[in-house]
C-alpha cells in the first residue's frame, strides 16, 4: 500500500482535514502533529509512498540508478515494440515472398499481438514472484531468437511460428515499465515517467515502419529482422549490468514508523543517496510462497474488470491504440494505390508525421497531468484525489477525433497525401502518446498495489481488439470504404473518453465500493 499512515492516523487525519481518504487518496502536506519525508529539506511537498531508511530501497537511489533502471526499461519497451507492428511497409514483399495475399500478411500482425497480450499471464506473475529482472532478461532472450527465427523463415507458417514467439517473448514491453516506474518513483513524478513508456513504446511502433520500409526496398526485408537482432542484443547487455531488481517490499501503514516531527527530521538519512546491493543482481529474487503468488496473480487482472475506474482506463487505451493501429494496418492499402503508387519507402517515412506527434504527446500530457493534478490539491488544501488528472485528458480528445477525421476522408477521398500525413498522422501520434498514459497513470493510482495486472488487463482488452480489428478492417474498407471503419473507430474512443467525466465526478465513489478489496493488500 502506497498510504503513509496506519488505521489510527487515517481517523486523525480524515477528522483534523473533514475529508474521506480512501485508497488513492493521498495527504500531500504536513498534519498537524503528523509529519512526512519531503522531497528534500526545503520542500514542503510530502513523498509518496513514504521511502524506507534502507540505502537499497529503489526509491532512495541516486539519479544515476535511477535514470540507468528507465533507461533500460525504456529500451526494452522500444526494442520490443519496434517489430512486431512495422511489417506495414513491406506487405508487398511479404505477399511476393510466401506467395500469399494481403488478408493473409495483415495477420502476422494481428496474431502477434493477440499472443503477445495473453503471455502476460506468465510474465506479470512471474515478475511478482521473483522480480523484474529475470523477466526482462528471459523475455528479451526469446525475442532476439523468435527475430532470428523471422529473418530465416522460408515459408508463410514459418514466419507465422516466428511472430507467435515474438508475440510470447514482446508481452513484457507493455506491461512491466508501469510497474518499474512505481517500484523508482514517487506518485508526484509517475505522470510524465508513464508519458515517457506510452512515448517510447508506440513510438517504437513508429519508427519500425520508417526503418522497414526504406529497408525492405534496398537491402531486403531480411535485413530489417537481422536489424532487430542487433538492437536486442545490446539491450540484454544492458539489462544484466544496468537494471538491477526493482521489486521491494513496501511495509504495510500498519508497521508506520513514528511521525512525530521530531522523528521526521531524522528519518531516511538516504534518500537520493541510495545504490542497490548485490542481492539486487541476481538472476531472480526468492520468494517463500511462489504458487501462492502467481496464482493470485493469474486470478487478479479478470477480477479488476469488475473494478470501474480499471475498465474505464482499459477502454480508452484499447481504442486509443486502435487509432494508431488503424494508420499502421491502411497505409500501404491507401497509399501504394491509385492515385498516390508510392514506394514502401516513402509509406515507411510517412510514419515519422506519429513519430513527432508521439513525441509533442510526450512533452506535454504527463507535465500537462501533473500540473493540473498539482494545481487541484493545493486548492483542495494538499489532499490528492486520483481523479484529479482526469481533466487533462480533454485537448488529446479534440485532437483524436480531428486526426481520425481526417484520415478517414481523406483516404476516401484521396486528398493530398501531406494534409493526411502531416495532420492526420501527426494528431494520431499527439493522441496515442497522450491520452492512454493519462487513463493508465488514474487507474495506478487508484490501485497501486496491482499496477502488474491493471496492465494485464489493459492489454488483453487492447490486443484483443486489436486482433479483432486487424481481421475485419481490410474486407470492411474493400466492401464499404475507409469511413465507416475509421470514424465508428472514432466513435468508440469518444464514447469511453466520455465516461472521464463519469470518473471525475462518481470515481471516489467507485473507489469506496472497492476500498476492503484484497488488492489494496497486495
Amino acid at each position: 500500500m502506497e498510504m503513509n499512515y496506519d488505521e489510527n492516523t487515517l481517523h486523525q487525519l480524515e477528522q483534523e482535514l473533514n475529508v474521506q481518504i480512501l485508497p488513492g487518496t493521498e495527504v500531500m502536506i504536513d498534519v498537524g502533529a503528523h509529519h512526512f519525508v519531503k522531497s528534500s529539506a526545503t520542500s514542503d511537498r510530502v513523498l509518496v509512498p513514504q521511502p524506507s531508511e534502507d540505502p537499497h530501497d529503489p526509491l532512495n537511489w541516486t539519479t544515476f540508478w535511477k535514470v540507468s533502471t528507465m533507461t533500460c526499461a525504456t529500451a526494452v519497451s522500444f526494442t520490443m515494440g519496434f517489430g512486431p507492428l512495422a511489417l506495414a511497409p513491406m506487405f508487398p514483399q511479404l505477399i511476393e515472398a510466401f506467395d500469399s495475399n494481403l488478408t493473409d500478411v495483415v495477420q502476422f500482425t494481428g496474431v502477434c499481438i493477440l499472443v503477445l497480450g495473453f503471455s502476460n499471464f506468465i510474465w506479470v506473475p512471474i515478475s511478482t514472484s521473483f522480480g523484474r529482472r529475470p523477466v526482462y532478461i528471459a523475455s528479451t532472450m526469446i525475442c532476439l531468437i523468435s527475430n532470428i527465427w523471422r529473418a530465416k523463415a522460408q515459408t508463410y507458417g514459418s514466419f507465422m511460428g516466428a511472430c507467435v514467439l515474438n508475440g510470447i517473448g514482446a508481452g513484457p514491453g507493455e506491461t512491466i515499465q508501469p510497474t518499474v516506474i512505481a517500484d523508482v518513483m514517487f506518485l508526484h513524478d509517475r505522470g510524465k515517467y508513464n508519458t515517457l513508456y506510452f512515448a517510447f513504446y508506440f513510438g517504437s511502433l513508429m519508427v519500425g515502419p520508417i526503418v522497414s520500409g526504406p529497408m525492405a526496398d534496398h537491402s531486403g526485408w531480411r535485413n530489417f529482422w537481422w536489424l532487430n537482432v542487433a538492437l536486442l542484443g545490446v539491450t540484454l547487455i544492458m539489462l544484466i549490468f544496468g537494471f538491477p531488481e526493482t521489486k521491494w517490499h513496501r511495509i504495510h501503514p500498519e508497521e508506520m514508523p513514528d511521525l512525530s516531527h521530531a522523528a521526521t527530521a531524522q528519518r531516511d538519512p538516504f534518500l537520493g543517496l541510495g545504490t542497490p546491493s548485490k542481492q539486487q543482481f541476481r538472476l531472480f529474487q526468492p520468494n517463500a510462497h511462489p504458487f501462492r503468488s502467481i496464482a493470485m496473480d493469474l486470478w487478479t487482472p479478470w477480477k479488476l474488470f469488475a473494478f470501474p475506474i480499471v475498465e474505464f482506463a482499459s477502454f480508452v487505451v484499447s481504442w486509443s491504440a486502435s487509432s494508431f493501429l488503424t494508420i499502421n494496418l491502411t497505409q500501404s492499402q491507401a497509399f501504394a494505390a491509385p492515385p498516390y503508387n508510392f514506394s514502401s519507402e516513402k509509406i515507411g517515412f510517412f510514419n515519422f508525421a506519429i513519430l513527432v506527434g508521439a513525441m509533442v504527446g510526450l512533452f506535454s500530457a504527463g507535465p500537462l497531468s501533473d500540473w493540473v493534478s498539482m494545481r487541484a490539491t493545493r486548492k483542495n488544501k494538499g489532499i490528492r484525489e486520483p481523479e484529479m488528472r482526469l481533466p487533462s485528458m480533454i485537448p488529446y480528445v479534440f485532437i483524436m477525433m480531428l486526426g481520425n477525421f481526417i484520415v478517414a476522408f481523406g483516404y476516401q477521398h484521396a486528398w493530398n497525401w501531406k494534409v493526411i500525413v502531416i495532420i492526420g498522422f501527426t494528431c494520431a501520434g499527439i493522441q496515442v502518446a497522450a491520452l492512454p498514459s493519462i487513463a493508465s497513470t488514474y487507474a495506478v493510482d487508484s490501485y497501486k498495489p496491482v499496477s502488474g495486472s491493471i496492465f494485464v488487463s489493459i492489454t488483453v482488452n487492447k490486443n484483443v481488439w486489436g486482433y479483432g480489428f486487424s481481421k475485419f478492417i481490410t474486407p470492411w474498407i474493400i466492401s464499404s470504404g475507409y469511413v465507416p471503419p475509421i470514424m465508428t473507430n472514432m466513435g468508440l474512443v469518444t464514447l469511453w473518453c466520455l465516461f472521464g467525466v463519469l470518473c471525475w465526478w462518481k470515481g471516489k465513489r467507485f473507489r469506496f465500493w472497492s476500498r476492503d478489496s484484497k488488492v489494496h493488500r497486495m
